[in-house]
């Protein structure tokens, strides 16, 4: 029913990287991809034209899952998937949401010293900046958000905490992201949304879907 998993070819300077395909559970395809650059072309090009069979995309870090309807012929969409050529990028272009954040995080003195920079310019880079949702995962809601500056690259802390309130805005890495429930946590807390990013009854339940573009902003 499912190709043979493929080696992908060696780029070229120019060329998009062709990812791995192996078979996922009975209606899907795994494509393994060296970067969340690459995942994000790849995710792009297929959610504007999907080959015949696929019914949904669910990109991650270094993956993309390929769901399959259970007649589609997987030989055929695998190889439809390998020839795709995506552009640079595959972010941008989705709907954009505006989150109003308080910047009153209990590490965001912690995360203006990661940077070398007072905490109000680190305010100001996040404000400024139009995040992407890569990815979603952790918990039901929660976006992994791309498009940062590289100053606000921080580690996560050290010790995580038992108990993040729902809400708190945060850093870990190159991602920023909004906790949608109180749960443990170990990324550096800068401020605060009562903006709901999951709710059982809405259509779609998540807020901050891939794709879906962000805009921090402050509020009083």
């Amino acid at each position: 029913m499912y190709p043979t998993p493929a080696v992908p070819r060696p780029p070229s300077a120019s060329a998009p990287p062709v990812p791995r395909v192996l078979p996922c559970a009975d209606h899907g395809l795994l494509l393994e991809l060296p970067d969340l650059d690459a995942v994000q072309a790849l995710y792009g090009a297929l959610r504007a034209d999907p080959p015949p069979g696929v019914r949904d995309l669910v990109p991650a870090a270094r993956t993309l899952l390929v769901h399959l309807d259970p007649e589609a012929d997987a030989a055929a969409v695998a190889r439809a998937v390998r020839a795709v050529r995506p552009g640079s990028g595959g972010r941008g272009d989705g709907e954009l949401v505006r989150v109003p954040v308080v910047y009153d995080g209990a590490d965001l003195a912690e995360v203006a010293g990661l940077a070398g920079i007072g905490p109000r310019e680190v305010v100001r880079l996040h404000t400024a900046t139009e995040w992407t949702v890569a990815f979603g995962g952790f918990a039901p809601g929660f976006g992994y958000l791309t498009g940062g500056p590289p100053e606000l690259t921080v580690p996560r802390r050290a010790e995580p905490r038992t108990r993040v309130p729902a809400g708190s805005v945060g850093l870990a890495g190159e991602f920023s992201g909004i906790y949608p429930r109180s749960s443990p946590g170990g990324w550096q807390l800068i401020g605060r949304t009562d903006l709901p990013v999951w709710r059982v009854d809405r259509d779609p339940p998540a807020l901050l879907r891939p794709g879906v573009r962000v805009r921090f902003e402050e509020a009083g």
